[in-house]
């Protein structure tokens, strides 16, 4: 998936890289090039299989957080390259005694500080999954408003393969996915988890052949590119928020988004294209 420019930011283990997407005009019917609003953050350091590393744990702190408040941004993409997503923390540095916890728990925070920032962007998030996601790779897998994953990639849970438990959120969000039952098998047997199965799970979106997989994780962007951003990230923040309330509290919620929603320009040209009968062309504001 070649990007149309090259770093916006320049990262030591990271690329950041914009794309611009196709729609069709409404003035002429044809298909158009729309601005680079989709932005990609690819972790590049695939000579330790893109393992997190400190450095690589607070660039995505940076990119994540930097790009939240990008209201150019209409969608992000998160992969990786080569055919590794990310293979876990780098741990090659670490002595494996309790002399590694300081280190650990500053890792670990940065790691949740890009969570954080993933999961609470208003803009849309696509993971592309392009090969193997195991322990902090599975954990941002997790962060994906819709999840692709090549047919030859694999999720692996792998922090008790090094007698760690897990960081990154997935134990929030792994019991919330799948039950409770499931997410227990998940960690504790430890299973590589194929596309199918991950599919099945609801781990992921869907499963494409390698082949078709950059086509499939462009189109997904593209789609969700065009769409309202306010409105789907006062949508994100709903379901996030759902977890801490009764059925009534999140209706009031439900209440007050749908009502601000409509200071938004997307929901004025989403109305008139209503009434018109026409496809809206939203801008994300």
């Amino acid at each position: 998936m070649a990007a149309t420019d090259g770093n916006d930011t320049e990262f030591e283990n990271l690329r950041i890289e914009r794309e611009a997407r196709s729609a069709p005009d409404r003035a002429s019917g044809e298909t158009a090039s729309r601005e680079d609003d989709i932005v990609r953050i690819v972790m590049d350091s695939t000579s330790n299989f893109n393992s997190l590393n400190p450095t690589m744990a607070t660039e995505l702190v940076r990119a994540t957080t930097d790009l939240a408040e990008d209201d150019s941004a209409r969608c992000l993409v998160l992969c990786g390259t080569d055919e590794v997503f990310c293979a876990g923390a780098d741990l090659g540095g670490f002595d494996g005694d309790a002399s590694d916890a300081p280190r650990l728990r500053r890792l670990a925070s940065s790691l949740h500080d890009a969570v954080l920032a993933l999961h609470q962007a208003e803009t849309p998030l696509v993971v592309g999954v392009n090969g193997v996601a195991a322990g902090a790779g599975f954990s941002l897998a997790l962060c994906g408003d819709a999840v692709i994953m090549s047919d030859d990639a694999q999720l692996e849970y792998a922090y008790g393969r090094v007698g760690l438990t897990g960081d990154g959120g997935s134990t929030f969000w792994l019991p919330r996915m799948v039950g409770l039952r499931r997410a227990r098998e998940i960690a504790l047997l430890d299973e590589p988890i194929d596309p199918d199965y991950a599919v099945g799970l609801g781990l992921v979106t869907e499963s494409v052949p390698a082949s078709e997989f950059d086509a499939r994780v462009r189109e997904t962007a593209s789609r969700l590119a065009s769409g309202p951003t306010k409105a789907f990230g006062a949508t994100k923040r709903l379901m996030i928020e759902s977890f801490d309330r009764g059925l009534a509290g999140q209706m009031a919620a439900e209440t007050d988004a749908i009502a601000g929603a409509t200071r938004t320009e997307d929901y004025e040209r989403g109305h008139e294209a209503f009434f018109s009968d026409e496809e809206p062309e939203f801008v994300g504001r």
